[in-house]
């Protein structure tokens, strides 16, 4: 077996970002960009109004005109098509182009209005109410850097540039496949004794689209060597990436790491001295990824979040370290001594620190309901008194 930062060192050495595509924006949501979104033109491309209110001219204010008539009005999306004339003011809405001439924008509330002329008050103010052309940003500047995730917000700013569409990495694309003769469908598990709802491949799926990937298969199998072989097969002709969740121990029936055996199988890793999780492994069957999780649903989704996340994130255009985003937290119980493999505690937030949870059993899912955090403990780490930092990431 080899160490957590080695296994992850290992996917990051390999992982690479797919193919790029054109998407337009009301399907870019999550995805990363391949090439930068660069301004064409400036924002805003004439200077607006910021307030409702009236435009009008420095050099009138400074000759003491309070009293000045109304020309004209614009709209957001139309202007005045004259430019303001000395002595006269113009009623411009947020957003409007500020007419030629003007220097400021007077607030509506300040401003009384009376037979076509607005009546200014005495003291103005220094604001002008105005965004110059250019203030949000310019042509030729990037407002999006390759490599981000685009969001709510990076939509916003790829559109107001006036961007239909933007250049992305592809998504992963990843098939599920939970082994095991127990397993069945949910909702169809009550009626057998022997039988138990097959729970994992939700969780991982889920995690697997939060990260940047897309389930495009998900199956369970019995644990039979011809059905999976074949299964497998179909798979890694379908997928990016093939997930095998269960069948990696040592038992005799346990097949999930020789079902892909073949001239052009490669393993990476067979085994993690992490807990809980250490019959993780993955490989490279030709230009596929494989991937195994044990089949605890809590040793399958600490190690999906610890090495599957940063591989689906290096995949989907990202960098490995954004999926594992550590920070320092006091911990509000004292935890006992690390054992001699790294561990991952399950644990949740507490206000400002994190609580571990009492139950650590690999196979409990109704602890794995209430767990948003993993603290990590080296190998052999010594006790934790509460109160004590501890390294977390958010699960």
């Amino acid at each position: 077996m080899i160490r957590y930062a080695e296994a992850l060192n290992r996917l990051v050495a390999e992982a690479k970002p797919l193919a790029m595509e054109v998407v337009g924006l009301a399907n870019a949501d999550g995805r990363r960009l391949a090439k930068p979104v660069i301004a064409a033109r400036d924002a805003p491309i004439v200077a607006v109004s910021a307030m409702d209110g009236f435009a009008v001219r420095d050099s009138d204010l400074d000759a003491g005109a309070r009293s000045l008539p109304i020309v004209g009005a614009a709209y957001a999306g139309r202007g005045l098509r004259d430019a303001l004339p000395a002595g006269a003011c113009a009623r411009v809405f947020t957003g409007a182009p500020v007419p030629q001439g003007a220097d400021r924008v007077v607030l509506q509330e300040d401003v009384v209005v009376d037979d076509g002329r607005a009546r200014l008050p005495e003291s103005i103010g220094a604001k002008r109410h105005i965004r110059p052309a250019g203030s949000d940003f310019q042509a030729g500047q990037t407002l999006l850097a390759a490599g981000l995730r685009l969001n709510a917000q990076r939509l916003v700013a790829a559109a107001a540039a006036d961007f239909s569409e933007v250049t992305v990495w592809r998504r992963p694309r990843v098939a599920l496949l939970a082994t095991g003769d127990e397993l069945a469908d949910p909702g169809k598990a009550g009626a057998n004794c022997d039988k138990i709802s097959e729970s994992v491949t939700f969780g991982v799926a889920a995690l697997i689209t939060a990260f940047g990937g897309e389930v495009v298969s998900r199956h369970c199998a019995p644990d039979h060597l011809p059905t999976l072989q074949a299964m497998a097969a179909d798979l890694a002709d379908l997928a990016d990436l093939v997930v095998v969740i269960g069948g990696a121990s040592v038992g005799e029936r346990d097949y999930a790491r020789t079902i892909f055996a073949g001239e052009s199988f490669r393993m990476i890793f067979a085994g993690v001295a992490i807990r809980p999780g250490k019959p993780v492994w993955a490989g490279r069957a030709g230009d596929r990824w494989i991937f195994g999780l044990p089949g605890n649903p809590t040793s399958a989704l600490v190690t999906a979040r610890i090495l599957l996340a940063p591989l689906i994130t290096a995949l989907a255009g990202g960098a490995a370290c954004e999926a594992l985003d550590w920070r320092s937290a006091p911990s509000v119980r004292a935890l006992d001594a690390g054992g001699p493999r790294e561990s991952f505690v399950r644990a949740r937030r507490a206000g400002e620190g994190v609580e571990s949870l009492a139950d650590q059993d690999s196979a409990s899912q109704w602890a794995l309901a209430n767990a948003d955090t993993l603290i990590r403990r080296p190998a052999h780490s010594p006790q934790v008194e509460a109160g004590a930092l501890v390294e977390c990431l958010s699960f």
